[in-house]
């Protein structure tokens, strides 16, 4: 038996009782108890909830955590349906599916939301109904004049969805799960490579070596990107997420794997030099030494951003993309409040609460993963705790809490949220029956052992018992402690397997817990106004609001007040400012503003140039694009613009335009051209979502029910040259 000495200071440790059958938070009290019959019932601010016995359950010291693994397995048999449906497809009526919905607010199948789910451990439980959701958002194509493939849906979302998110390949996250079924496996590969040569199509830049799009589930704009994106979305869509790009570096890394085992030697390869160089690319460009972290996102032209998200640098630590000393300063740097982690900081002090000032409990147990690839105690307890007190609290698996109080909602005026808070989120689900089962029993995704275990849970999970228990439908897995332990993390000294039960033998190690970080500010500053950009006989002439940091053309050029000079090689520079608060965290970016007069053509496709002098120019288009509003729909206007110089071999770049208020400047791309080049550019059509089948019973907007639609009023082509290196 653990001493009353070592009790209370692991107790004293952890800064909350034992949370045997309650848990006091903020004023509020949740209660667990059990019936003989395996029947639990939670009381708290909510309510009561009755709880049947499951299929599955835990035995441990805690009715609280055995009561609340079975509250899970009740909220995923809710979530468990035959139909779904969604107001913006088939007009709201019931599409038959045996599969997961999302939630009680959102009965429908999601890209992200499912693949997340899926691989935090729903593959094992149900793997039918996991099939057949992923299976759902696979889609070959209906326009016979459009490349034909089979290919990941990007949802609705952004400027019109894809390429403006590009976190589709998501999908194979989950999808690499489920490969013994051979059609299965047979459609993964196939969609697999037509995918991923899609996107290396449409959203790779070659220059940085990175995929662009938006961060992974953070879908929100306003939230957390710049508040001038709200009505224009472009910058997204040229911009590169830590989140997204290492999703792509997973999938390329699944894509090798399976060539090899389809007997393509050189396939394999390239897959996997692909892969190779991008993890070189992205701690080469999210890295911020400063910082000991990863941001996460950066401008189109590399420009850093002070703002991290929790999802992005979870995953790159679990992936390897993070390794060695960078994952470890990575999850430590992240800061956490007493309830949790925030999915993004800084957070934003003009917007309401949903992905800003807020704990998703799926990425906590991201979070757990990456703290047990690090052996970080103290952070494995902290989210463990956080995912349990959050169910326990509000009687089911939620969406989403308050950062502060965990609560799912807060009163703030116009901040008020969370704005949207679903009881039984699929992901929630998911993250709580995984940090039951990876978590504390250390059952992995490939099938092995390794409980990581803090000593800290010891009071909570054994308390004076000597072993704890899980019991699944195919094998059951029971930890035994030793009574001296000495060291912060408990981990298997010895593994018995007895057919499929499997004993394990714990032993103390000393992984000395980071110190969590709770001193950092809760909001980055109020971005500055847009500088001013003119030329003068001394170069180009900055004026700006007040003290700012300056940026042009991706780099960082420093500290000014209210005005500087800067040559730029002589070529107009691209800038934008932010605003440092007194911790030294900077401001987003205030909206960009380039120098200089583009030449602008106007002429009938295709259109002529010559070029003025060797180098390279951004290429871009006015455009308008009033097919759907900002936030949704999937009629992002793709294009492939083709340059062709003197008989030289032509030169492509995507040019996207999303939806669009008005007119606007499109993305760009980067040509390089000789002086004298006498150039020709012509607009070739390319690809959206709505050239997917699947879209075809979307109902709530344009490039659904009534046909594919990828178009824009386009204007003129303008052309700058840029200082921008690869």
């Amino acid at each position: 038996m653990l001493s009353v000495v070592m009790m209370a200071a692991l107790a004293a440790t952890t800064g909350v009782d034992s949370w045997s059958d309650q848990i006091v938070w903020g004023g509020e009290q949740a209660r667990m108890t059990a019936a003989a019959s395996g029947r639990y019932t939670l009381t708290g601010p909510f309510g009561k909830r009755d709880i049947d016995a499951q299929r599955m359950r835990v035995d441990t010291a805690s009715t609280m955590f055995d009561g609340l693994f079975a509250m899970a397995q009740d909220d995923l048999a809710q979530d468990s349906v035959t139909a779904i449906r969604d107001a913006a497809f088939d007009h709201g009526q019931p599409i038959p599916c045996t599969c997961f919905e999302t939630g009680a607010k959102w009965p429908y199948v999601w890209t992200r939301d499912l693949s997340y789910s899926i691989d935090l451990g729903l593959w094992k439980l149900d793997p039918l109904r996991a099939r057949n959701g992923l299976q759902f958002k696979l889609s070959d194509v209906r326009d016979a004049t459009a490349p034909q493939g089979l290919y990941v849906m990007q949802d609705t979302g952004s400027g019109g969805s894809w390429p403006i998110s590009t976190d589709r390949v998501v999908w194979f996250l989950g999808a690499q799960h489920l490969l013994d079924d051979k059609t299965f496996a047979d459609d993964t590969y196939r969609a697999l490579g037509d995918t991923l040569a899609q996107d290396r199509q449409y959203a790779f830049d070659a220059d940085f070596g990175l995929y662009r799009g938006e961060t992974s589930f953070l879908d929100w704009r306003e939230q957390t990107y710049p508040a001038w994106t709200a009505d224009n979305v472009v910058f997204i869509a040229q911009s590169y997420a830590l989140s997204t790009n290492v999703l792509h570096y997973q999938a390329l890394q699944l894509a090798a794997r399976l060539a090899g085992e389809h007997g393509d030697a050189a396939k394999a390869k390239g897959y996997a030099e692909q892969a190779a160089t991008l993890k070189t690319a992205i701690n080469a460009r999210f890295w911020r030494a400063d910082r000991g972290m990863y941001m996460s996102y950066i401008g189109g032209d590399g420009t850093p951003y002070d703002t991290y998200d929790l999802l992005g640098t979870a995953l790159a630590v679990t992936s390897g993309v993070a390794d060695g000393d960078r994952a470890r300063q990575a999850l430590t740097h992240y800061p956490t409040w007493p309830a949790g982690s925030p999915v993004i900081w800084p957070e934003r002090a003009d917007q309401p609460i949903y992905h800003n000032r807020a704990i998703w409990p799926f990425v906590s147990a991201y979070a757990l993963r990456a703290a047990r690839a690090i052996n970080d105690p103290a952070r494995i307890a902290h989210e463990l705790r956080s995912i349990m007190r959050g169910a326990a609290l509000s009687g089911s698996n939620m969406e989403n809490y308050e950062l502060m109080t965990q609560l799912t909602h807060v009163d703030d005026g116009k901040l008020s949220g969370p704005v949207v808070d679903s009881p039984r989120q699929l992901w929630s689900v998911a993250a709580y029956l995984d940090m039951v089962s990876e978590g504390v029993f250390g059952l992995t995704q490939d099938g092995r052992i390794e409980p990581k275990l803090p000593v800290s849970l010891v009071p909570m999970l054994f308390g004076d018992r000597d072993s704890i228990r899980l019991q699944m439908p195919d094998r059951s897995i029971t930890l035994h402690r030793l009574r001296n332990l000495h060291g912060d993390l408990l981990v298997a000294a010895k593994v018995t397997q007895r057919g499929s039960d499997a004993e394990v033998t714990l032993k103390a190690i000393d992984a000395p817990a980071a110190v969590l970080r709770t001193d950092a500010l809760l909001y980055a500053p109020a971005p500055p106004a847009a500088p001013t950009v003119t030329a003068d006989d001394k170069g180009w002439r900055v004026q700006a609001d007040g003290k700012v940091v300056l940026y042009a053309d991706g780099q960082r050029i420093g500290d000014i007040d209210g005005s500087t000079y800067i040559t730029q090689g002589g070529k107009p520079p691209c800038i934008s400012v932010t605003r440092k608060g007194r911790d030294g965290i900077e401001s987003l970016h205030s909206p960009v503003v380039c120098a200089g007069e583009p030449t602008e053509i106007s002429d009938r496709w295709p259109r002529q140039w010559t070029a003025p002098n060797t180098g390279r120019y951004r290429v871009a288009l006015r455009y308008e694009n009033n097919h759907g509003p900002i936030n949704t729909g999937v009629t992002a206007a793709v294009k492939m613009l083709v340059m062709s110089c003197n008989g030289s071999v032509p030169q492509r770049v995507p040019i996207v335009m999303p939806h669009s208020v008005g007119e606007q400047l499109s993305s760009y791309g980067i040509v390089t051209v000789k002086a004298g080049a006498q150039c020709s550019f012509d607009l070739q059509q390319g690809f959206n979502m709505s050239d997917l089948s699947h879209f075809a019973h979307y109902t709530g907007g344009k490039g659904g029910i009534d046909g594919p639609l990828n178009d824009a009023r386009i204007g003129d082509l303008l052309i700058a040259p840029t200082a921008r290196t690869p």
